[in-house]
């Protein structure tokens, strides 16, 4: 029916159709695009590896843009310098109270870090073996 008159007001007006969908004004859907997902606020876990004290570099810059959660492997440096080690995870473990996010060791080679928004999940009274391990290599 809405056809029928649209067609009748275009023969007696002159308007075309385009014409009539701009004077009706209801016949689109405006879109949010405030609300469109933004790749930039997407989670990212991200692999690195620390070879030297000066690796920790792109770890911290990642972890202090809030949205990268970040799985460390700390055996190359665990095998040449435990003492850097020891300062690059001190480092980590400042910056990751400052941003209040957590850091916790993953099995003997690895320590996971995240932002605020992640809680790592910890069992009752566990101790990681990389603290074990370092703690025993500085005594």
């Amino acid at each position: 029916m809405k056809q029928f008159f649209s067609k009748i007001k275009e023969t007696f007006s002159g308007s075309t159709k385009d014409d009539l969908l701009e004077d009706e004004g209801e016949e689109y859907v405006e879109i949010d695009t405030e609300k469109a997902e933004d790749i930039t606020s997407k989670i990212i876990v991200r692999p690195f590896a620390i070879n030297a004290f000066d690796d920790i570099k792109p770890i911290l810059d990642a972890l202090r843009e809030g949205n990268t959660i970040a799985i460390i492997n700390i055996r190359p440096l665990k095998e040449k310098d435990l003492i850097e080690l020891k300062r690059a995870i001190n480092k980590l473990k400042k910056t990751c109270d400052a941003i209040e996010g957590e850091i916790a060791g993953f099995g003997e080679d690895y320590i996971v870090a995240t932002p605020a928004f992640a809680h790592i999940h910890r069992a009752h009274g566990e101790t990681t073996e990389v603290k074990k391990e370092i703690t025993e290599h500085m005594e």
